[in-house]
């Protein structure tokens, strides 16, 4: 397994991905990055704006087993994980698994669950692992979240809990097309028989869990140089010491950052990390751990321009 094996897997993932997505190659990139760097992923956007799409066929070009919850305000934690059902003939609990019991799981509209059902998922993201009737259940290494909430509508949902954004390494914002892209999403949809969920038929699967292993295993052993985590370090607790967020960055943040960079770094073919990969990644990665004081609410600012002026503050290595 080499780095050039590696870039060309994530390339040809790419490729079958952008056969049904069209116009998001970031946000298809940064799926992959989470992907090899053990992360899960939240995508938000207003609706119409292929984000389940996208999530299907970044399952769909994968050889792993996918499970699918559709989120609702009437969902339990047991819809989610499973439940244990006496059985009459054996005299013995049967567990019956839930849907996050799958290598990808797909968490559409994840905001429009309860606190207690999206609490389900906070060790399941953790740990991989899942406890019932007090047992822990194991989901694999290859265990990743794949989460989808719309931002506008704002009745029947629920906000994710800052513990478990914390446990998303990205969230990447969809947002509509070009109008380019979109006249060429019309014609591709022109083309093609009108039936809902065929898009994803033809992708071809090009990563297993063997394969997925061994690019883990080779990104393991990049290292990263201290100047490079001295600056991850110094841009995470200046979340944190800026008087317009009231609430910064965890260490669990930096620590996400850094697997971020090295996956970065190999994805790009190189062994080593380089100050513009923890830029390119920072927003995404920390866009969604913190929270806005009130000074920053009153005059208009969003979290990205808050974190776009950190990283003009803090002087990259050289």
């Amino acid at each position: 397994m080499t780095l050039e094996t590696l870039r060309d897997r994530a390339e040809a993932l790419k490729a079958e991905i952008g056969k049904t997505v069209l116009g998001q190659e970031e946000a298809i990139e940064l799926l992959l990055v989470a992907l090899f760097a053990r992360g899960h992923v939240l995508l938000e956007g207003p609706p119409g704006t292929a984000k389940t799409l996208l999530a299907r066929s970044f399952a769909a070009s994968l050889n792993l087993d996918f499970g699918r919850i559709q989120f609702t305000p009437d969902l339990m934690p047991g819809d989610v994980l499973g439940t244990s059902i006496f059985n009459f003939q054996t005299n013995d609990f049967v567990l019956t698994k839930g849907p996050v019991f799958s290598q990808v799981l797909l968490s559409d509209e994840i905001n429009r669950a309860p606190p207690k059902t999206q609490a389900a998922l906070l060790q399941a993201m953790n740990e991989r692992v899942v406890s019932i009737d007090g047992t822990d259940h194991s989901l694999g290494a290859e265990f990743i979240v794949v989460a989808t909430q719309n931002p506008i509508e704002q009745q029947g949902t629920y906000p994710l809990p800052e513990a478990q954004l914390d446990r998303f390494l990205f969230k990447l914002v969809i947002d509509f097309p070009p109008e380019g892209i979109e006249m060429d999403i019309l014609r591709q949809h022109a083309g093609q028989p009108i039936e809902a969920g065929l898009e994803t038929a033809e992708l071809a699967k090009v990563l297993d869990s063997v394969a997925l292993a061994e690019s883990r295993a080779l990104i393991d052993s990049i290292i990263l140089k201290d100047d490079i985590l001295a600056y991850i370090l110094r841009l995470v607790r200046a979340t944190r010491e800026n008087a317009e967020i009231a609430y910064g960055a965890s260490t669990r943040a930096a620590d996400a950052l850094a697997r971020a960079a090295r996956a970065t770094a190999a994805l790009s073919g190189r062994d080593f990390a380089i100050p513009d990969d923890v830029k390119r990644l920072f927003i995404p990665a920390m866009r969604h751990r913190i929270v806005l004081g009130p000074a920053a609410e009153i005059e208009g600012r969003d979290s990205v321009q808050v974190l776009e002026n950190i990283l003009n503050q803090i002087e990259a290595p050289r």
